[in-house]
């Protein structure tokens, strides 16, 4: 009887270190909209206050009907990626739901780490688009290799707190996005020599920071 309740407990408060841990993560999302809005030009704010939304609305969407299942599934294709389920609809009283808020949030942060590296110069619904994919396959799939019991799981690696899953998936679709977007118009003069494009609010960048 102790043990069981030992086990209880134990599982409780690893369940509320979860909750805690992804409020605190989840504020990442005002500290990006407030960055990104302060060192851009007020004509941009609400665009890009909008896109950080839209980041966690669509984003939990995807990731509750595809993303989820390919992060957490049973191995697939030698650890490509996990066999999506429903389990998370027919499984209430055993899903892990602090595993997956805290799942969700990280998910929510990797796609809006794109939203600063593509600030003023990317069409609402096109950022709405990369959104949901990043957020329904992109980001599921390769956290299934390190989260998820995937093949780079399998090898032994480990990623504590993000800095592969989340930091540099968005950092690599921040590149790849900044690429094919190209800088801002009037950034560079045909001489190559560039101008400056100051942010509207130092004082918000600052508290986004």
């Amino acid at each position: 009887m102790t043990s069981q309740l030992f086990q209880t407990l134990h599982t409780e408060i690893f369940g509320v270190w979860f909750l805690i841990g992804a409020a605190l993560v989840f504020w990442m999302q005002a500290g990006f909209a407030m960055v990104e809005a302060g060192f851009s030009r007020a004509k941009n704010a609400g665009n890009i206050i909008m896109k950080n939304l839209m980041d966690f609305c669509i984003g939990t969407v995807m990731f509750v009907l595809i993303g989820f299942g390919l992060m957490f599934g049973e191995n697939a294709l030698f650890g490509l990626l996990g066999m999506p389920n429903l389990q998370i609809f027919s499984d209430y009283a055993s899903f892990n739901w602090s595993n997956f808020v805290f799942n969700l949030v990280f998910c929510a942060t990797t796609a809006t780490i794109v939203s600063g590296a593509m600030a003023e110069r990317t069409k609402f619904l096109s950022y709405c688009v990369y959104s949901a994919v990043l957020s329904a396959v992109i980001y599921p799939i390769e956290a299934h290799w390190t989260w998820g019991g995937g093949w780079l799981a399998d090898m032994g690696f480990h990623d504590f707190a993000g800095s592969t899953v989340v930091h540099m998936v968005g950092g690599v679709a921040s590149l790849v996005g900044a690429y094919v977007l190209g800088p801002r118009i009037g950034k560079y003069n045909a001489d190559g020599t560039s101008n400056g494009i100051p942010g509207h609010n130092l004082t918000l960048a600052g508290l986004g920071v």
